[in-house]
């Protein structure tokens, strides 16, 4: 099923469709190479809620239509005066998505080049595909603006910090394989793929116990800037994270299955 989310005037700024508990958010505006505007990052952030809220979903999938992933902020858009967020949800920053913390885990299909905000957009997922013929980069520098929607904040923290400033100081693109070596992406898709094989590992997660699935990706996220893994506040959030799925259906539900040598039925409860 294939739902619009917000229409702008060349149609539907973004695609939601749902495939067994995956969620595919696909930018739609090729014309533009999924620059972002108004109406995209307000398409975006709603498709994102959407998909937080829906019990039957476990895994969102980001995607482009065309050949491009997303080609960063709408140039035009933004020398016109006009601005590119949603004016109701201005604390989801860049596309909706860059400040927009759901519970579920989200996957970047980069299926083309992915510049600018597009990189920044990857930084943001939880994993990440690339298609081998995709580049990524943060080319800010190179047009006298900095990648504030959260470039400068999570790149360093991705990769080693000369290779980070080498990205964001240089502004040059970092090719698929490069990307896949530097750990920005966890595999490297065969042409034209990178939607499928995006697909197939949020299968993989999808088929994990959900309450489990958040709770873990919510203890990495509340503990990634701790140092030392000795610390009384990180022991803090992972025992809060213990008690909630301990003590859950499917905590039960998993042992039970393996001993009794059957896929188990999640409820996320």
């Amino acid at each position: 099923m294939t739902t619009e989310i917000v229409t702008g005037a060349d149609g539907p700024a973004v695609l939601y469709e749902v495939r067994d508990h995956v969620a595919i958010v696909t930018f739609n505006r090729p014309g533009a190479l999924n620059a972002v505007n108004a109406e995209l990052a307000t398409a975006a952030g709603a498709a994102l809620e959407r998909a937080a809220e829906d019990p039957t979903v476990r895994v969102v999938v980001l995607t482009g239509a065309g050949r491009a992933f997303c080609a960063g902020a709408d140039l035009k858009e933004i020398a016109a005066g006009r601005r590119i967020d949603d004016p109701d949800h201005r604390e989801w920053d860049f596309a909706g998505i860059v400040r927009h913390r759901i519970p579920k885990p989200i996957i970047a299909a980069v299926n083309g080049f992915a510049l600018g905000g597009g990189t920044e957009i990857v930084l943001a997922a939880d994993l990440a595909v690339i298609d081998e013929s995709a580049s990524m980069g943060l080319p800010e520098v190179k047009r006298g603006i900095i990648a504030a929607a959260g470039g400068l904040l999570r790149i360093h923290h991705q990769v080693p910090q000369k290779v980070a400033a080498e990205i964001v100081l240089t502004g040059e693109p970092v090719s698929a394989h490069r990307a896949y070596e530097l750990g920005l992406v966890n595999s490297v898709a065969p042409t034209g793929t990178a939607l499928e094989v995006a697909l197939d590992l949020g299968a993989i997660v999808a088929a994990n116990a959900p309450l489990a699935v958040s709770e873990s990706k919510r203890v990495m996220h509340e503990t990634s800037r701790s140092q030392r893994a000795w610390d009384d506040d990180v022991w803090a959030i992972n025992s809060s994270a213990m008690r909630v799925v301990f003590a859950s259906d499917d905590a039960r539900e998993g042992p039970r299955a393996f001993a009794e040598k059957r896929l188990p039925t999640w409820t996320g409860r």
